[in-house]
């Protein structure tokens, strides 16, 4: 890893020193046909749905995450995060709001990658991150409006959710945090197709996505809790 950082320095020096986390010239680095920073269509565009009222924070999303893709400790690519309480006491309620990667159609974090780690996968739209090209560098860190990149401290390298990409989906499976979920809180699928599970829960449902005024175009959608609304 350090001989690696040590040639990335180098031979990027120049380019590094001018470069904004908001963009960047095109480096010889970053040409990898699995690295591209496009917005091209993908022939699967998976997305996911969080259904907050089925969602009992009860973390065997994260849990199972992390066995699943050998994430430490430390660290943790989905954060479910506890709001409440709402109402009196017996009767109250929390509001679950999940935290993970937003799995952007324009992804800030791949457009400032300076080697091509961070990349958007041209056949199902998920966005990765390709460790044996990651120095790093932290500039996706940076550059996400959503707080949800992290350093893995073993492998040295950019980590987040990808859907269980290299693991659950390459066995035909649905990822470890949509098995896992004992309400069913989570719908996994492919917009792309009109007979998948997630798009006729998005056809019938309400629901919001974080941040959309920036432009990124996130596919991590939530069923807002209903909880605490008033009723007419």
């Amino acid at each position: 890893m350090q001989r690696s950082k040590r040639q990335f320095i180098k031979g990027c020096g120049a380019l590094l020193t001018g470069v904004s986390i908001y963009g960047i010239t095109q480096s010889p680095l970053a040409s990898a046909p699995q690295a591209s920073s496009h917005d091209d269509p993908s022939q699967i565009k998976y997305a996911m749905v969080h259904d907050e009222n089925a969602c009992i924070g009860c973390n065997a999303c994260a849990n199972t995450c992390r066995e699943t893709n050998q994430v430490p400790d430390s660290v943790s690519r989905i954060h479910i995060e506890r709001i409440g309480p709402f109402g009196e006491y017996p009767d109250q309620r929390y509001r679950f709001i999940r935290h993970s990667c937003q799995q952007c159609e324009s992804a800030p974090c791949v457009k400032v990658c300076p080697t091509g780690a961070a990349y958007k996968d041209s056949k199902t739209g998920i966005v990765s991150v390709n460790g044996d090209r990651c120095v790093g560098c932290q500039y996706c860190v940076a550059a996400c409006p959503y707080k949800v990149r992290f350093i893995n401290p073993q492998t040295h390298s950019a980590d987040k959710c990808d859907f269980c990409q290299q693991t659950q989906l390459k066995q035909g499976k649905q990822p470890a945090c949509v098995v896992a979920c004992p309400t069913k809180a989570l719908t996994f699928g492919d917009l792309n197709d009109p007979q998948s599970d997630v798009v006729q829960l998005l056809k019938s449902r309400p629901t919001y996505r974080e941040k959309v005024d920036l432009g990124t175009r996130p596919k991590l959608f939530h069923v807002q809790t209903i909880d605490g609304e008033i009723i007419l």
